[in-house]
């Protein structure tokens, strides 16, 4: 079998990515691991800054989104009980989409054409400088794709990173000594706009999917076990963290979904090996705070779908070349933003009282300039996701 490029992660990068390929008339194969039904019980992040949402209009995947996604306009901030509401809307003319990552993926893979090869096992990569191809088994019988250009979407725990030579790579990291407790449930959200909260006792986060089902988060100990939270510890615990309003309105019930997810930033240099190209997770991870991972791993393909794009019909490699270090330089800044949040709004083990004393300044210096709330709005909403250079002007 032969294609112009194997994706190798059928998830929302990897599905975009191979629907803008798609659509500019190049052949793409997805390889995935996992099964259709697998991938889509990932319970993700569900805030959609505005490039995200105009790459799945790019796609023709945005209808469901606009029938039942919800446009937020502003989000609320918390510190030890005094609140601030930044209007997004108003501080820098966009706004972002609540719809959840497992309803993106699902109508990616509804709009798709191409070929997407799930459970497909034993996924391995050869002669990334040469004539690449990619060799995988599936209902044990061995195949093999022969190709152009390999993009490597599947995760941080994935093959494609994990095929160049270590001495190829240079990653950076750092690792949060806590994590997040998360909860699903069937209630109507305590408020119309997410809400981040920082308390003594730690982070929390009001988000939602839907007008009927909230996502509610606490920041808990690196080493908590899930099974230690009961729901009704989960609600008290909460409570505790949020101003006593909000408390005061918080719809709780049965969980029916909750785990604990640990905080890192990692970034892995450079996203170009060959005909290999990193996108997504594979490339990078981001603490939740900013809402930054599912957004960055779209403008991640976008981009590099219009260098794949220019070296498959246009027969130059000039966006190829310039793929790596063009993309780094957005995900540096997300990477920024999320260190930032996290940094303002989650207590840290090691903190002394002048640490905290700086978090409380930070808050109140954001409460009370409008420069720097445009700043935090700008970043919440998403930075453009601009074209590459040799490419800016072209029409």
């Amino acid at each position: 079998m032969r294609t112009q490029v194997v994706i190798v992660g059928a998830g929302p990068a990897g599905l975009m990515l191979g629907r803008l390929l798609e659509l500019a008339g190049v052949d793409a194969t997805i390889l995935e691991r996992k099964s259709a039904d697998y991938v889509l019980s990932r319970i993700r992040a569900g805030v959609l800054e505005q490039g995200s949402v105009d790459l799945l209009e790019r796609a023709g995947a945005a209808g469901r989104m606009h029938a039942e996604g919800l446009v937020h306009h502003g989000v609320h901030l918390s510190f030890d009980g005094d609140s601030h509401r930044l209007d997004l809307t108003q501080l820098v003319g966009r706004s972002v989409m609540v719809y959840g990552q497992t309803e993106v993926t699902r109508d990616l893979m509804a709009v798709r054409n191409g070929t997407t090869i799930y459970e497909a096992d034993d996924v391995t990569l050869h002669d990334l400088d040469g004539k690449p191809f990619v060799t995988y088994r599936k209902d044990g019988v061995d195949h093999r794709i022969d190709c152009d250009f390999i993009a490597g979407c599947d995760g941080y725990h994935g093959v494609s990173r994990a095929s160049v030579p270590a001495s190829a790579v240079t990653t950076y990291e750092r690792v949060y000594p806590f994590g997040w407790l998360g909860i699903l449930v069937d209630k109507p959200p305590v408020a119309e706009e997410l809400i981040y909260a920082h308390h003594q006792r730690g982070f929390a986060l009001c988000s939602q999917r839907s007008l009927t089902r909230s996502r509610y988060y606490v920041q808990v100990p690196l080493d908590e076990k899930v099974e230690n939270w009961s729901d009704d510890r989960f609600w008290d615990e909460l409570r505790s963290r949020l101003a006593p309003e909000t408390a005061d309105a918080l719809k709780t019930g049965a969980s029916i979904e909750k785990s604990i997810a640990p905080l890192r930033s990692f970034v892995a240099e450079p996203l170009r090996f060959g005909q290999l190209f990193l996108a997504g997770d594979a490339a990078h991870i981001v603490p939740p705070t900013g809402a930054k991972g599912l957004n960055l791993a779209m403008s991640d393909v976008a981009i590099l779908a219009d260098a794949l794009i220019e070296a498959a019909v246009e027969k130059s490699d000039a966006g190829i070349d310039q793929y790596s270090s063009h993309v780094l330089q957005r995900i540096w800044k997300a990477e920024r933003f999320s260190w930032w949040m996290t940094s303002l709004l989650h207590t840290f083990p090691e903190s002394d009282a002048f640490s905290r004393r700086i978090q409380r300044a930070d808050f109140d210096y954001l409460v009370s300039s409008q420069a720097a709330q445009q700043s935090l709005a700008e970043n919440y909403t998403g930075l453009p996701i601009a074209g590459l250079p040799h490419r800016q002007g072209r029409g």
